[in-house]
């Protein structure tokens, strides 16, 4: 999270105040991914006509949930062990570098050796599906939100 400085001068960090303008918190990064994984899911379920009975949704979501916290954790446990080499000094969970990379080839990854383990489908072709859709979710609400503050500071 990206510290800025309140009215009376203390870093957010420590007062637990809102983030600075133009970032989001990670609770809020991680809403926005799984709102993200699940529009994919529910997107996917409708072009092959699968319904959307809650038990086959979840059965379809699940995987990449898992993958997308995998990218989650791994992002912040690097932060915060290595983050002068890797973030810098600034681990803000909105951003497409370093973090929106790293959870977007997770969420793929983890998802599909799931659905491999599980027989359920892992074409080529929607391999790459996912990948080009999930990136465009996962990295695409990142860089509008990056533009967004950038117009927001100036």
């Amino acid at each position: 999270m990206l510290s800025s400085k309140t009215d009376r001068g203390s870093d957010t960090a420590e007062t637990g105040t809102s983030p600075a303008r133009g970032t989001a918190t990670a609770p809020v990064a991680a809403l926005f991914d799984a709102v993200a994984i699940t529009v994919f899911v529910l997107i996917g379920r409708a072009s092959h006509e699968e319904g959307y009975v809650l038990t086959s949704v979840l059965h379809t979501l699940w995987p990449f949930l898992a993958g997308c916290a995998a990218g989650w954790s791994i992002t912040y446990v690097y932060a915060h062990v290595r983050s002068s080499d890797f973030f810098g000094h600034d681990y803000r969970p909105d951003r497409v570098v370093p973090v929106g990379l790293v959870v977007w080839f997770c969420t793929v990854t983890v998802a599909m050796i799931l659905r491999f383990i599980l027989s359920q489908g892992v074409a080529v072709s929607f391999v790459i599906v996912a990948a080009v859709v999930l990136a465009a979710f996962l990295l695409g609400w990142r860089a509008v939100f990056a533009v967004l503050g950038r117009r927001a500071s100036a």
